[in-house]
């Protein structure tokens, strides 16, 4: 009898739980049994790592072998299982064939304590995984230093510091690494290949949009305090172009933000690219619920929120978007995640977004209201597909023109310029929380019992708060939706606190808030 192990993981979400490989080498019937509350995927696994192992030319067992993986109860899904089986396995049979002898190091002791990653081909080579940032957090909080990953997972890797990553392009090196006959490049060797997925300077312009001035604003507000946003106007009229321009104007992301950000798109099966910058989701308005919110059989895969998270969410032709499927949105935009049950487990994953929604004003899309075929009714009824909760939690709705000032967009403010002011606001933003010892990165974030009690705005302001309140103009929700506005336009042009300019600015983003009498 010979053993072998190795460490790898198994995802939860976005976390990662260490499993432990192994694999014993004994007397019976040759054959693979992997035992542990695995999956179809890994019990197809055992055909393409006895192959990878021939056509690699390593000694392979003849005899039987059982993998175990722990710990039992934790169910285990996943091509990434098939490096660390295949190691676990090889180093059972060095272990049989040569016995570890003194202090001389065995393969099965050097993997003891290292953490292996990765899908294998047929012909050996080592192909990328997701969840690769999931599991390097895992490790480095269990203590585990060494890690060996696929090549197209090394950029990511770079992302989390104070690891010793190793780069495995095929099994023979993994296992000639393990028997101590060679070295293995480590990730930062790789870091050419990191790949910017939103480079600054590159792209589309807020200086390519004529005129909207009015919408642009409302978006450099949007950007300024995190807040939510709906565009409504026709066709033609740059609702689109203002919303993909969004993330040009947001700061980049933080380097945690980053290491959150990546791990999410990770986890979807897009190896190698690295999230510098805001990511914009955009799904049609076909999406189901499942893609917006995330599902999937076996591991739920994130949506498009948690796709969005650090980013922005943009729903154009949310009119055209099942009513059900929109009101999935509620939940992710009060708690800033989205809880995933299924029989076996729960997933939960990070949604903290920016919501872009765009619509025409009734069905007819007509350029001016003097053109419009519907009849009262139907622009009443045009957007009924957004619940009343839906809209309380929009923050601003605008309405754009249905032809600009001028065809000429030069002379328009360039993204650069309207990021700087951006960036001013979100700066006095933090600086005021921070000293007040609450943890928000922009007014959209503030819980809002501290805003009312801690951060009001003018007494005079206030009281035209409570009115609007007391006529039923607004609810308690829309009240501190105000309040969050109107600290952001007091950043913007640098108060110390929102007064009664401020708040009736917010109030009138706000007033039109009952989108179907907007369309009327």
């Amino acid at each position: 009898m010979a053993l072998g192990n190795c460490l790898t993981m198994s995802l939860n979400g976005v976390l990662a739980q260490l499993v432990d490989v192994e694999a014993n080498v004994g007397h019976g019937l040759p054959g693979i049994h992997v035992v542990g509350q695995t999956d179809t995927a890994i019990s197809e696994s055992r055909d393409r790592i006895k192959t990878a192992a021939f056509n690699s030319h390593l000694p392979w067992p003849k005899t039987k072998v059982v993998v175990s993986m722990s710990p039992a109860s934790l169910p285990k899904s996943g091509s990434h299982f098939d490096l660390p089986i295949a190691l676990a396995i090889l180093a059972a049979q060095a272990e049989a064939n040569f016995p570890t002898k003194g202090s001389t190091p065995s393969p099965a002791r050097r993997l003891q304590r290292t953490l292996v990653l990765g899908e294998l081909g047929l012909d050996g080579s080592v192909r990328p995984v997701a969840g690769i940032i999931p599991a390097l957090l895992a490790a480095r909080e269990k203590g585990i230093a060494t890690l060996i990953v696929p090549p197209g997972n090394a950029a990511e890797a770079t992302l989390v510091p104070d690891m010793d990553v190793l780069v495995a392009s095929s099994l023979k090196e993994a296992f000639g690494w393990a028997c101590g006959n060679r070295d293995l490049p480590r990730a930062a060797s790789f870091s050419g290949s990191l790949t910017p997925v939103h480079p600054e300077k590159v792209g589309p312009d807020f200086c390519d949009i004529a005129g909207q001035t009015n919408a642009k604003w409302a978006a450099e507000v949007a950007a300024a305090g995190g807040h939510h946003l709906m565009m409504i106007g026709p066709p033609g009229s740059g609702k689109s172009m203002i919303a993909s321009r969004l993330p040009t104007i947001l700061p980049s992301l933080t380097p945690d933000q980053q290491v959150e950000t990546t791990a999410i798109h990770s986890l979807t099966g897009i190896p190698g690219e690295v999230i510098e910058r805001a990511p914009f989701i955009a799904p049609h308005s076909s999406v189901t619920r499942a893609a917006l919110l995330g599902g999937g059989a076996g591991h739920p895969r994130p949506g498009a929120v948690s796709l969005a998270h650090n980013g922005v969410l943009f729903l154009d032709e949310a009119s055209e978007v099942a009513a059900p499927v929109l009101d999935g949105l509620r939940a992710p935009l009060e708690e800033g995640q989205v809880r995933l049950a299924r029989s076996r487990r729960e997933v939960t994953y990070p949604a903290r977004f920016q919501l872009v929604m765009a619509a025409n004003p009734c069905r007819c899309a007509a350029e001016e209201p003097s053109k419009c075929r519907c009849n009262p009714h139907e622009r009443m009824n045009y957007l009924s597909n957004l619940s009343g909760p839906l809209r309380d939690r929009l923050d601003m709705v605008v309405t754009l023109s249905g032809q600009a000032a001028t065809i000429n967009a030069e002379g328009e403010e360039s993204s650069t310029v309207i990021a700087e002011r951006v960036a001013i606001a979100r700066e006095r933003a933090a600086a005021r929380w921070w000293a007040d010892g609450i943890a928000a990165r922009t007014n959209g974030d503030v819980p809002s019992s501290y805003l009312r009690r801690q951060r009001p705005a003018t007494d005079a302001a206030m009281v035209m708060l409570s009115a609007y309140l007391a006529d039923g103009e607004i609810s308690q929700r829309g009240v501190d939706r105000v309040l969050r506005l109107s600290w952001t336009l007091a950043d913007l042009e640098g108060k110390k606190q929102p007064d009664l300019d401020e708040v009736g600015r917010a109030l009138d983003l706000r007033g039109s808030i009952n989108v179907g009498r907007l369309a009327a």
